[in-house]
């Protein structure tokens, strides 16, 4: 069992026979692992850590919270599969929002902070924060240069709201898991992870904090709070 890229990297270097079955895995096509979700057909299979049809949903969730949006800072690691594909996803809805993206390389501290600096010019900005190890890695800084700079932002997983970002919408990775064990008990019974598809999340959950949103004088359509999985007081 193996949980994120870094771990089925790290695998895959070891063994192409023993059977591994992974969670939370960005475009595990992409990077290699597995010749197609369909069918895999070698010797890992799993849970892949987000659906790119759906990436463009972060932005129009900030949209219906700041209706005046038109720029927005993304947040992406072009060194890995994902990073080309969720800004390529965002990419796709932008025009339709009246949004101009800016993309942002996330790498060292010194980096982030002077890309965000600089982007950051008005009211009408905001930040979409894309999955990537480097962005979980340097998180706090993340969300403390939202807040000086009163970036309303968006981002891909729970903790980044929990931890003080304004909205978070993202696959639920403990579920993934949960699913994962499955495939551990159907390949231990004799089946092969090659003939098992790599599936895509299937639940989401919508996370806001009112603190930051009221820090930001914000206030949250009661439309969106009706569909959030939490509130965060």
């Amino acid at each position: 069992m193996a949980f994120t890229s870094a771990a089925v990297a790290s695998l895959r270097e070891i063994t192409r026979t023993v059977p591994i079955v992974f969670a939370v895995v960005a475009d595990p096509v992409g990077a290699g692992y597995v010749e197609s979700l369909a069918r895999p057909g070698a010797n890992m299979t799993g849970f892949a850590a987000q659906d790119y049809a759906l990436s463009g949903k972060s932005l129009e969730l900030l949209k219906e919270i700041v209706p005046q949006l038109t720029r927005v800072a993304v947040l992406r690691d072009s060194a890995i599969a994902a990073g080309p594909g969720q800004f390529g996803a965002l990419q796709s809805v932008a025009p339709s929002l009246g949004v101009e993206l800016r993309p942002i390389d996330v790498h060292d501290p010194t980096q982030i902070e002077h890309a965000i600096g600089a982007f950051a010019k008005g009211p009408n900005d905001g930040l979409v924060v894309t999955g990537s190890p480097s962005a979980t890695l340097h998180r706090d800084l993340i969300i403390s240069l939202a807040a000086r700079h009163r970036l309303p932002s968006v981002y891909y997983e729970r903790l980044y709201a929990v931890g003080g970002g304004l909205i978070s919408y993202g696959p639920n990775y403990l579920d993934q898991c949960r699913r994962a064990a499955g495939y551990v008990d159907r390949i231990l019974k004799g089946e092969k992870p090659a003939d098992l598809a790599v599936q895509a999340p299937t639940k989401y959950e919508l996370v806001i904090n009112l603190k930051t949103a009221r820090a930001l004088g914000l206030e949250i359509p009661l439309t969106l709070l009706a569909r959030a999985d939490e509130v965060i007081e």
